[in-house]
């Protein structure tokens, strides 16, 4: 993409970490607290989980660690029949590299055209050809899919394991249920610019003990000292291990995906904002989809859909358009960028491995898709002006 031609103005995404946390967290470092690992992260994955009501949450360095992860856990717990994974097409790449790293056999599906998710139909005539062993899909930007209910039936009656990619989806719910509720394990994304940030970072959540003790331990090395004590309990018996070397047995062969005590200091006032953020990222989703709605095609939600997006996803009419849009954009100082990886199925990453995966509306979002800033600190007069941008390139 070319360098833009003006200053930025209105930058795609914006640090939800404020002055006020900048000043606090001041206050807290001049105690000389641990900055590594340590207390506060218990603290911050507890109320992580009592916010989404999940049974455990296990916080990480990044969302992408949060995925690997999940896979990783997935392939050790014994829960999957196979090493079929359903993937999706429209994306992120780490929601699907973790699968081709670890050895499954990723067979990719086709994104709807209602929020750009996982499409069903295409997805149960996959499950009735493969059975596989689990599938991944993701809440696209905030906007919850809207066939949920489907999904779960089909969880139902195909018996495999979801997961659940919620990275870019937090705050979100759908008919009263937050995302990242649904998936056997979800992952979140704490970046720059999403929802709530702690810098970097990233959550698995989980109502599966048995999930929750293997993340534990794949989180930090593979040592079982940071498991529950009597999941840790049960590991010394079983190995007839003795308490002279019980803080560093290896249970399992690990990563260090640890996330730090300052970044759980910041997350936990995140927290603490996030009705606030919901609802300004709400009402800017809407107001753009009232001023943009009719022009140009963009996700659906019914009325009992809470979302909140990190951006405002819109198709021009072809490329030639979209081209327009993103120069008109640029010239207004307005960053903009093509819709995520579009058909993840087209770079080289699956390519080269798989052959390309084309699909009828995933193929669109390559060619057609773009995203507009949404972020809290957008007021009413500027989500109207970028809107109107948009507009006046289209006319």
């Amino acid at each position: 993409m070319r360098a833009f031609t003006q200053p930025i103005k209105y930058h795609l995404a914006e640090d939800t970490i404020d002055k006020k946390d900048i000043d606090a967290l001041r206050e807290w470092l001049s105690g000389y607290p641990r900055l590594t690992k340590g207390p506060l992260h218990p603290e911050f994955e507890k109320k992580w989980s009592a916010w989404w009501g999940r049974k455990h949450s296990v916080f990480c360095n990044s969302g992408s660690s949060a995925n690997l992860l999940m896979f990783y856990a997935l392939l050790l717990s014994g829960k999957m029949k196979n090493k079929k994974v359903i993937v999706p097409a429209a994306g992120w790449p780490t929601t699907i590299t973790p699968a081709i790293q670890f050895g499954f056999e990723p067979i990719m599906c086709e994104a709807d055209k209602d929020t750009f998710a996982m499409d069903v139909g295409c997805l149960e005539r996959l499950l009735e050809e493969h059975n596989p062993g689990a599938v991944i899909f993701v809440q696209i930007l905030g906007v919850p899919h809207q066939h949920i209910d489907q999904l779960l039936a089909l969880k139902e009656k195909y018996g495999f394991v979801l997961l659940e990619d919620a990275c870019a989806a937090m705050g979100a719910s759908y008919h009263g249920r937050k995302v990242g509720s649904f998936g056997d394990m979800a992952s979140f994304s704490l970046y720059f610019g999403h929802q709530l940030s702690t810098i970097e970072g990233g959550v698995v959540s989980t109502d599966d003990p048995e999930l929750n003790d293997l993340l534990v331990m794949l989180r930090s090395h593979g040592w079982g000292k940071d498991l529950p004590e009597s999941s840790h309990e049960k590991l010394l018996k079983k190995y007839g291990i003795d308490n002279t070397h019980e803080p560093f047995i290896f249970y399992e062969p690990g990563f260090n995906l640890r996330a730090t005590d300052l970044q759980a200091f910041i997350g936990i006032r995140q927290l603490d904002k996030m009705d606030f953020l919901i609802k300004r990222r709400n009402e800017n989703h809407i107001r753009y989809k009232k001023l943009l709605g009719g022009r140009l095609y963009t996700q659906s939600f019914d009325a009992e859909t809470t979302v909140c997006s990190i951006h405002f996803c819109s198709l021009a009419k072809d490329e030639k358009e979209r081209g327009a849009i993103v120069e008109a954009l640029r010239q207004n100082g307005i960053e903009t960028r093509l819709y995520t990886a579009g058909n993840l199925g087209l770079h080289p990453f699956w390519a080269d491995r798989y052959g390309e995966a084309h699909f009828a509306w995933a193929d669109e979002l390559h060619k057609r898709g773009f995203f507009l800033p949404n972020h809290p600190s957008l007021s009413v007069e500027d989500v109207e002006f970028i809107s109107s941008v948009v507009l006046k390139a289209i006319c």
